[in-house]
């Protein structure tokens, strides 16, 4: 009918057309309904079974999915087929016998649909987990290893990074893909898990397979189950409270509107950010700024306690040379946020503060002669400024204009701090990163982990407990991996904080203690030490490589049961008094004791019955270390590099690897 037929009331044709619709709408839900069991039937793959991965040599191995229960799968792989029945929870999963090393394979796996799985190779696979400096990529570090980035073309090291994601309870599917070492992808890698990767694939010619799973600033508790903590009620309760997704959502949002509040009320208040329509970035500097020496922290230079933005200038002469040429703007860390301007142009923004600033110039912008720099600095909590210890210059590659010295400030605006420190932060709760993050993949077969964390329980209870906390890790995940004790390889927290001038407590000594008795004591487990890495004023050192070759080592001994490799420095075994003397013995020792830049041994403190500890003297004499001072008559302990950052502490084999930190006494706990 091109018309309605008048004949017909307006009720009469509304119920017709209401009938129609009715109609159409169960053949919508009828058809919908159809299709939804169609997809519900499809094979579906967890992420990590895809191409490109790599597969575990010399065990068995799972491969697991879903689909319709009652459906039929078949796998076929390396010229043979293996079946299985989805069961009536929806999953399914077959076990492939273990095989040797070796590719490239393609699997065929058919159910209702058919998925092809290209380019998979057999190596070993390592899991590498922990927190900030074990997520720490290449990209942050692209300049300091350009070469090791433009070298790292190798299809047979590959990454699969678990995207973060935390839980009130345990996930079966982890998000992310495989992707092969190339001077692309590398810059997303884990630093630390690239070059143990890289390091391993050089010494033994098989696939490497990079499984990252990590979360900045967790502590361990977080990446534990909530059954495997039932020894720590005190996490049990946190994780239990957070569980409650409306509180915890109301938290949040709360916390989320604080923070947009805070920065917002920043923004629009600073008086250089907009005045009359033009920033402070292009204005001179006149009488109303005030020096001020930068690096540095305007907390400790008089200028108060600010919390807001404050402006920094620089007057930057240029040479001739830096003109027609690509000149970089190198400002290592700056807490917190910065926006950078040269000559009243903006040319970089960072918006966290243990991002290394380094921003390209453009063409043009620079003249011959005099150039302002100016920084809008946002602190929101804490010291505020730029941090001293790091690289702060002008280059062209061949030429660097220092930029440390004298600076100006002016305050845009102060305000009280955001106090984010106080803030929920879910991931850093009891079992929630685990859920996330771990769960997800413990289907997929691994050779070992390397395991870089520590510094999220520094705090003085946590770092005595971390030697109980940690081992209940380590235990559960070897149970629910069931690949028996595989090996564990531990970073040992490195030098951090300035260093203080006489013998003290360290939370950070006490946790590297902790890391180090684990390690000793859980079998198949070794330790790395970075006690000589580190950088006082960056918790997040760059020296990411020797990080991952010392692993290596570790490895090689551990993993992969080489007896004649050295794989650490020397540690500590026992003591012996001889008068005013206390005499220690070490294993690991290599081709023997040595004091690293120098022949003077540094950083051994030791105490009497009073249990002051004073700075000793401290020689070696074959394969022990004499340790001895004048203030101390009748010694009874010593220590070695027991401090947040023990700077110079130089014991070492002659293979070049540290000794770790150690005490003889056992005062404090």
């Amino acid at each position: 009918m091109d018309k309605v037929d008048k004949t017909y009331s307006g009720n009469r044709y509304k119920k017709i057309c209401n009938m129609g619709i009715i109609k159409t709408g169960i053949f919508f839900v009828f058809t919908t309904f159809i299709l939804c069991i169609g997809v519900k039937a499809q094979i579906m793959l967890p992420s990590l079974v895809s191409d490109s991965m790599i597969l575990q040599r010399n065990i068995p191995l799972k491969i697991w999915g879903w689909a319709a229960a009652g459906e039929k799968v078949t796998i076929g792989f390396n010229k043979k087929k293996y079946n299985t029945v989805t069961g009536e929870d929806g999953r399914w999963a077959v076990i492939l016998p273990a095989m040797k090393e070796g590719g490239p394979y393609e699997m065929l796996i058919k159910g209702s649909n058919e998925i092809a799985i290209k380019d998979i190779w057999v190596g070993d696979v390592w899991l590498c987990s922990g927190q900030s400096n074990m997520e720490f990529a290449m990209n942050k570090v692209r300049f300091k290893y350009a070469d090791d980035i433009a070298a790292s073309a190798s299809y047979l090291i590959r990454e699969f990074s678990v995207k973060e994601r935390y839980s009130y309870k345990p996930e079966e599917k982890a998000e992310g893909s495989w992707k092969p070492a190339n001077p692309t992808n590398i810059l997303k890698f884990t630093a630390v898990g690239y070059f143990f990767a890289k390091k391993l694939y050089e010494t033994y010619k098989v696939p490497i397979g990079i499984l990252h799973s990590s979360w900045p600033g967790t502590p361990a508790e977080s990446w534990i189950s909530i059954d495997s903590l039932k020894n720590f009620p005190d996490y049990v309760k946190t994780a239990k409270q957070f569980a409650n997704a409306a509180y915890t959502d109301s938290v949040l949002k709360g916390e989320r509107t604080l923070t947009q509040n805070w920065y917002r009320q920043v923004n629009t208040s600073d008086k250089g950010y907009r005045q009359n329509g033009a920033s402070w970035a292009g204005k001179p500097i006149d009488t109303s700024w005030l020096p001020i020496n930068m690096p540095g922290y305007w907390e400790n230079q008089g200028a108060g306690n600010i919390d807001g933005a404050v402006w920094l200038k620089h007057v930057v002469t240029v040479p001739k040379s830096f003109m027609n040429t690509d000149v970089y703007l190198e400002l290592g860390l700056i807490d917190d946020i910065d926006s950078t301007y040269i000559n009243g142009q903006q040319v970089g923004f960072t918006d966290n503060k243990y991002n290394q600033r380094r921003y390209k110039v453009p063409a043009g912008l620079l003249k011959e002669g005099e150039n302002i720099l100016t920084v809008r600095v946002i602190d929101n909590e804490g010291q505020g400024g730029i941090v001293p210890g790091k690289v702060y210059r002008l280059t062209n590659g061949t030429e660097d204009i220092s930029l440390a010295g004298n600076w100006f400030y002016k305050v845009g605006y102060a305000t009280t701090g955001l106090s984010a420190q106080n803030f929920i932060r879910i991931a850093y709760k009891p079992t929630y990163v685990y859920n996330g993050m771990i769960e997800p993949i413990l289907n997929y077969s691994i050779k070992g982990a390397i395991w870089y964390q520590g510094e999220g329980n520094t705090s003085k209870f946590k770092a005595f407990e971390y030697r109980q906390l940690l081992p209940v890790m380590i235990h559960e995940w070897r149970a629910k991996w069931q690949q028996g004790n595989f090996p564990f390889l531990i970073v040992q927290l490195a030098n951090f904080m300035p260093a203080k001038p006489q013998p003290d407590e360290s939370n950070w000594a006490m946790l590297r203690e902790s890391q180090t008795i684990v390690a000793s004591k859980e079998p198949n487990c070794g330790l790395a030490v970075a006690i000589d890495i580190g950088e006082a004023n960056d918790i997040h050192p760059l020296n990411k490589k020797d990080v991952g070759y010392r692993l290596a080592l570790v490895a090689d001994k551990v993993a992969y049961n080489n007896t004649k490799t050295i794989s650490s420095g020397p540690g500590y075994l026992s003591m012996e008094k001889q008068g005013n003397k206390i005499v220690l013995s070490f294993d690991n020792i290599g081709g023997g004791l040595v004091a690293k830049n120098g022949d003077t041994l540094k950083q051994f403190a030791i105490a009497g019955e009073d249990r002051v500890f004073v700075w000793a003297n401290a020689k070696i004499e074959g394969n022990k270390v004499i340790v001895w001072s004048d203030k101390v008559l009748a010694p009874v302990a010593v220590r070695y590099a027991w401090a947040d950052n023990p700077e110079g502490c130089n014991l070492y084999n002659k293979e070049g690897l540290p000794a770790s930190p150690f005490r003889t006494d056992n005062w404090i706990k």
